[in-house]
């Protein structure tokens, strides 16, 4: 999947004006433009941060809606992520966010985990609960690929260290293709 320069900066923008319109209280932007990639369904990530703090991700896999509604809603989401409820983003901070969206590949399930590549595959882990890692934080963390779903099921999917090598439990691969502006 490439995807043109045209439709980054209208999916940034979408992102950007839902943080905005939730962050004021106002109503979402409408998805407007010919755009083909605005009117597929994917899954989609948008990620805020503000001097390389985090201030909100949030995203799916299973797109409901086209990508350009996903990218709004998930944009307005992002700015209200539930780990920051003692901390909202505020109007006056809006001008200070960086707002990056992530367009996934459809998930493939594998059945070897342990064979990802770092800093291409993120991984999306199914058990009793479920929890994912965008590719980018197993480089950023300098994980191994042990370490990198281990962690996931630990710290995302509430699981024991080791349950991706349990049975029953579904480990999936995708790529991303990231942007921001």
């Amino acid at each position: 999947m490439s995807i043109s320069a045209e439709d980054r900066a209208t999916l940034v923008s979408l992102a950007r004006r839902a943080v905005e319109a939730q962050v004021r209280g106002q109503a979402p932007p409408k998805v407007e433009g010919p755009g083909e990639l605005l009117r597929r369904k994917r899954g989609c990530f948008v990620t805020l941060t503000n001097g390389g703090r985090l201030r909100g991700c949030i995203g799916t896999f299973t797109p409901g809606r086209l990508l350009g509604e996903m990218v709004v809603e998930m944009g307005a989401a992002a700015a209200q992520d539930p780990r920051f409820v003692f901390d909202r983003i505020t109007p006056t901070e809006l001008g200070e966010l960086s707002v990056e969206v992530s367009v996934l590949s459809p998930l493939e399930e594998t059945a070897e985990p342990e064979k990802l590549e770092i800093g291409t595959h993120g991984i999306y882990i199914v058990g009793r609960s479920s929890g994912c890692f965008l590719p980018e934080v197993a480089v950023e963390m300098a994980w191994t690929a042990e370490e990198f779903l281990d962690h996931c099921c630990a710290s995302k999917a509430g699981l024991p260290t080791r349950a991706w090598k349990e049975p029953g439990t579904k480990v999936y691969l995708f790529t991303t293709e990231k942007f921001d502006h």
